[in-house]
């Protein structure tokens, strides 16, 4: 692969965090959502694909976060300037919270992923070393039920570093078409980056 086939960063910047749908910032750009477990390393795995050490902040108590919270990343690629918008969703799972304030939270984030239409690119991040928690394989098959034509789910799976070639490979036969990454040893984001840019630009990458 030529190394000018891969979207660089060049600028990021956070726009607002919102509770709903309803305070949320305008749909004038398409839109990746991150979503994953609390821990999973999402923060980690947005400043890198960003290019911004401290973009996204992560909580110090897990499923504290509860915002969502929105990113504008501009990438350089082939002297072209692209924009997206960068949707980080409060980890779910774990959190130290009443159950009510998690019912808030569970029917305000249902609201935005089904309804908000400049949603292109949903990125599920799971934590490699538990690839099969009932958590992710809830979220995975709820987004399936609702995913639009114009939209794209990618399984990205963090923490690999901590996996041997047999288990990375017995991963992606149970999970094709999945995307492995180290924010540990920075490898992998390339991969997504491509994804972001074939799924919303049209972009071809070999």
């Amino acid at each position: 692969m030529k190394a000018s086939r891969v979207p660089r960063p060049v600028r990021a910047e956070f726009v607002k965090s919102a509770q709903s749908i309803n305070d949320s910032v305008d749909e004038s750009l398409s839109e990746v959502v991150f979503l994953g477990r609390s821990n999973v390393g999402k923060s980690s795995t947005i400043n890198l694909l960003a290019g911004r050490k401290n973009l996204a902040k992560s909580s110090a108590t897990p499923g504290k976060t509860r915002l969502i919270n929105f990113f504008d990343v501009g990438y350089k690629l082939d002297d072209k300037d692209y924009t997206v918008r960068f949707v980080d969703l409060p980890g779910f799972g774990y959190a130290k919270v009443s159950k009510s304030m998690k019912d808030i939270w569970q029917k305000n984030l249902v609201e935005f992923i089904k309804n908000r239409v400049a949603i292109r690119l949903f990125i599920h991040l799971r934590d490699a070393r538990h690839p099969h928690a009932k958590i992710d394989e809830d979220v995975a098959r709820y987004i399936g039920e609702f995913l639009r034509p114009d939209q794209r789910y990618l399984t990205v799976f963090t923490k690999a570093d901590k996996l041997n070639q047999k288990e990375r490979a017995a991963l992606l036969r149970d999970y094709p078409g999945a995307i492995l990454i180290s924010n540990l040893k920075k490898t992998g984001q390339e991969r997504i980056q491509q994804a972001i840019f074939e799924t919303i630009f049209g972009e071809k990458f070999q």
